[in-house]
């Protein structure tokens, strides 16, 4: 259902995004965030069921200014892999990866004229979903998915200027419960939701996968993203 075309940034550098479209007309466009596992099969199919479901879908590579052509599985070696990447990608000179999403965003513009245009992050992709919301214009809704950092006192002091809807798991060794409580405390307009379920509980390629958490936390983004976009 999806290809990779070429996104330019503001300051020109040139990666590739996944983009998926629905066969009627698109309703309003997703901006997809990819986990530190680059744009792997996962993304692109997260991508393309957003395609299904009536939403154009756009994907950044946002590994490129580390590293091109990122596309990772989730073994010990991948994930040693991803999160040096990650690191990399973090230590980048600001504003980092966000012209990445900037492009992405404009590019999902256009791809349904006079739709809206939401995001949603997974992981480290959450993180960005969540600044991205805070910082850049052009959002109408965000979605992060256990967002790796965002909990932490810097990142809770954030402004978003869209709705927001967020999704943790109370097994998640890396995001403890009381730093989503605090988080949630600190940001009362985000909707923050717990799952019985540990940290990458949406990815069905991944032994963390929590069928049951991840389709209450689809059902519940795709009637965020129907409200608001």
């Amino acid at each position: 259902m999806g290809s990779f075309v070429q996104l330019t940034s503001s300051d020109g550098t040139v990666s590739p995004a996944w983009v998926a479209r629905p066969d009627a007309p698109a309703r309003g466009t997703v901006v997809v965030l990819q986990e530190i596992f680059g744009i792997n099969s996962h993304i692109r199919a997260v991508a393309d069921r957003f395609a299904a479901r009536g939403y154009a879908a756009v994907a950044p590579a946002l590994f490129t200014r580390v590293e091109a052509g990122v596309d990772l599985g989730y073994g010990d070696a991948d994930r040693a892999r991803g999160m040096a990447l990650k690191s990399a990608a973090e230590a980048l000179p600001l504003p980092g990866v966000l012209p990445e999403i900037e492009a992405a965003i404009a590019h999902a513009a256009t791809l349904a004229p006079g739709g809206k245009v939401g995001i949603v992050g997974f992981c480290w992709g959450g993180l960005w979903a969540w600044r991205a919301a805070s910082m850049l214009p052009g959002l109408s809704a965000a979605v992060c998915y256990y967002g790796g950092g965002m909990t932490t006192a810097q990142e809770a002091q954030r402004q978003p200027q869209c709705p927001v809807l967020a999704h943790f798991g109370r097994r998640d060794l890396h995001i403890p419960v009381d730093a989503v409580q605090s988080f949630a405390q600190a940001q009362p307009s985000v909707q923050v939701h717990l799952y019985d379920a540990d940290h990458g509980f949406n990815c069905d390629h991944r032994s963390a996968y929590d069928e049951a958490s991840a389709l209450q936390a689809r059902d519940r983004s795709l009637a965020f993203f129907d409200q608001h976009l």
